[in-house]
């Protein structure tokens, strides 16, 4: 101790050395040159993934607008041509025949507009749907009522009450219809007796 008090430093053992901090392991430079690269390639295929799915999807929006944005007006349209048909078919067929000539080109000329308007609208992806004669679709076709006919098979459309449309491949309106009832059985497509002999088989 010395005369003020204060405590003397230790001597230094010469032999012990300080304990060096240990040394950070050294990075080869190529592992990781090579591991930005792979890096820089998983994001740059990510990216070009998003971009491909964006110009997808932008695509299929952009047909489906210019498939499906008139849905509303063509709806309307369908309208006028209904009150256009009723019109027409509330003249009996007597007085078509006896109509004076300004009637009868008051007739046609409601015709000749329904016809256009048609045909303005399949113009444009709006297609009408007459299934009397064809299979019940539900899919396609409302029924309002069966209609019993041994001489029509059973379950195909006898009447059309109200004709429908479709747009692109969206039914735009149901066909309004009567379905037949009593008759025979269609017969099942080649696709169903297929179907049912795999069920048969798989059954077994």
């Amino acid at each position: 101790m010395t005369d003020n008090g204060a405590k003397a430093p230790e001597p230094t053992d010469p032999n012990i050395e300080a304990a060096a901090p240990e040394a950070a392991p050294e990075i080869d430079p190529l592992e990781q040159a090579i591991k930005e690269r792979d890096d820089m390639r998983d994001r740059w295929m990510r990216a070009l993934a998003e971009m491909e799915n964006l110009r997808r999807r932008t695509e299929r929006e952009v047909a489906d607008a210019r498939t499906y944005g008139i849905t509303g007006f063509a709806r309307d349209m369908v309208g006028i041509s209904d009150n256009m048909r009723r019109a027409l078919d509330a003249v009996p067929a007597e007085l078509r025949a006896s109509a004076e000539s300004g009637l009868k080109a008051l007739i046609e000329g409601v015709e000749l507009t329904d016809r256009e308007l048609v045909k303005s609208l399949e113009k444009h992806g709006v297609k009408k749907i007459d299934p009397k004669g064809q299979k019940f679709d539900p899919n396609f076709h409302q029924a309002m009522f069966e209609m019993p006919d041994p001489s029509v098979p059973a379950g195909m459309v006898a009447q059309v009450v109200q004709e429908g449309f479709v747009i692109g491949d969206r039914v735009l309106r149901p066909a309004l219809v009567g379905v037949s009832k009593g008759g025979p059985k269609v017969a099942p497509t080649a696709a169903s007796n297929d179907d049912e002999a795999v069920n048969t088989r798989g059954q077994g």
